[in-house]
């Protein structure tokens, strides 16, 4: 099975996330901030992985270091599930609609971390969730899971729209990518033998 647990304390932090590649989206994620815990569980419903996230952090300060911290996890969790990524397909795209967005996201699981992240969130908040977690979340992502990820808005005016097409596109791609493919099941997916 491609599982994985991690566990992240720091002085401003304490995370746990558990995650099975080969779920049917089943998620259980409490961070302390309400919208953040929505988009967790649409990352999990859309990339048919089961999730469970527990988090405890400085809120007191603002909602960052949990932000950016659970995408640090997330990503290692990742690392740790896809193993050797024998098998995968890798590379996964997709675009989504969300009433008035539309968001587009490309991924490789190239154990080469980098992220375009074109969103433009019309308004500064989400409830009270600072809307530029976002990009810190998926550049916490990227980094610490080695993925390669475009995101480019396309249409959108309503940023709550916005953010959550960017996380189900995400899931959506990242689902594509990490199934294994039937033709190939053996193999790492490279002309190099590794990733």
């Amino acid at each position: 099975m491609r599982t994985a647990s991690i566990t992240r304390n720091t002085a401003e932090t304490e995370i746990t996330v558990e995650i099975n590649l080969d779920g049917s989206g089943s998620y259980d994620n409490k961070t302390g901030i309400g919208f953040f815990d929505h988009m967790l569980d649409q990352l999990a419903r859309h990339a048919l992985i089961d999730m469970t996230v527990r988090a405890k952090g400085d809120l007191h300060i603002d909602d960052h270091h949990t932000v950016e911290d659970t995408g640090i996890a997330l990503g290692q969790a990742l690392t740790q599930a896809l193993g050797d990524k024998r098998g995968i397909r890798r590379y996964g795209e997709y675009h989504l609609p969300m009433d008035d967005a539309q968001v587009r996201a490309a991924l490789d699981l190239s154990g080469r971390p980098f992220l375009i992240c074109n969103l433009e969130l019309p308004t500064a908040k989400i409830g009270s969730f600072d809307t530029e977690l976002v990009r810190e979340f998926f550049q916490a992502l990227t980094t610490h899971g080695g993925i390669t990820l475009h995101i480019d808005k396309l249409h959108g005016f309503n940023s709550h729209h916005i953010a959550e097409a960017a996380f189900k596109a995400v899931a959506r791609a990242l689902r594509d990518a990490v199934e294994t493919d039937p033709r190939k099941a053996d193999a790492i997916p490279s002309t190099k033998g590794a990733l």
